[in-house]
């Protein structure tokens, strides 16, 4: 599917948007309902979780979703959101089309049914989602070894770097020092994906926790 605006103006702010989500996981049809579980805004991309019943109290078959112990089956969703000349448009994407944007919460992910096949689309997505929030929020004075080398913009590589900040005006905004070079550069949260604390600055703040960092090497 592609993309669709409104040219009504009818979802102007965060709330009009979350109200709009709903309206588009909540379906009857003539013996099946679908209502909206949770639904999470990340950047400018909401993802979705909705449960799937039928209407005479049975269980829910499908080819895709085991079915839960209620009878029904919940499945995640991704929407594509962003404002074009002020109308604000949304593209979804159902799990199982294997969407790129994968940073849904744990939360969310964990309200999903299981699924049937390990190798698929949906399974991947999952996956992708738990990569995502396994990502280490590093503090000042982490040192950190890359999982592979990362090229910069003048066509050099860092693999060993150390958390810090640079300030811009008021604002202080993270960094890292590049141990080869003593250079700064700043990381994209997914080029920490994999990466590895090497030595922490509150292990060398702590007699005890310097003495559990060091075990770790």
């Amino acid at each position: 599917m592609g993309w669709l605006f409104y040219t009504d103006g009818r979802v102007q702010t965060y709330a009009d948007e979350k109200a709009e989500i709903a309206r588009l996981c909540t379906f009857e049809g003539d013996t099946r309902k679908t209502e909206l579980v949770k639904a999470c805004k990340v950047g400018s991309t909401w993802y979705a979780a909705a449960r799937v019943t039928n209407l005479d109290g049975t269980a829910v078959e499908d080819a895709t979703y085991v079915t839960d112990a209620d009878g029904s089956i919940t499945f995640g969703a991704v929407f594509l959101t962003r404002y074009d000349d002020g109308c604000w448009g949304y593209k979804d994407i159902e799990e199982s089309g294997g969407p790129n944007e994968s940073r849904a919460p744990l939360g969310l992910i964990k309200l999903l049914s299981g699924l049937k096949d390990p190798d698929s689309y949906a399974h991947a997505w999952r996956q992708r989602c738990r990569d995502w929030a396994a990502i280490p929020d590093y503090e000042e004075g982490d040192r950190i070894k890359l999982a592979a080398p990362v090229t910069l913009t003048d066509g050099s590589t860092c693999q060993f770097v150390t958390a810090t900040h640079y300030r811009r005006g008021r604002q202080k905004r993270r960094c890292y020092r590049i141990e080869e070079t003593d250079g700064l550069v700043r990381l994209s949260r997914a080029s920490l994906a994999g990466s590895e604390l090497l030595s922490s600055a509150k292990g060398a703040a702590s007699p005890v926790l310097a003495e559990y960092f060091a075990g770790r090497d």
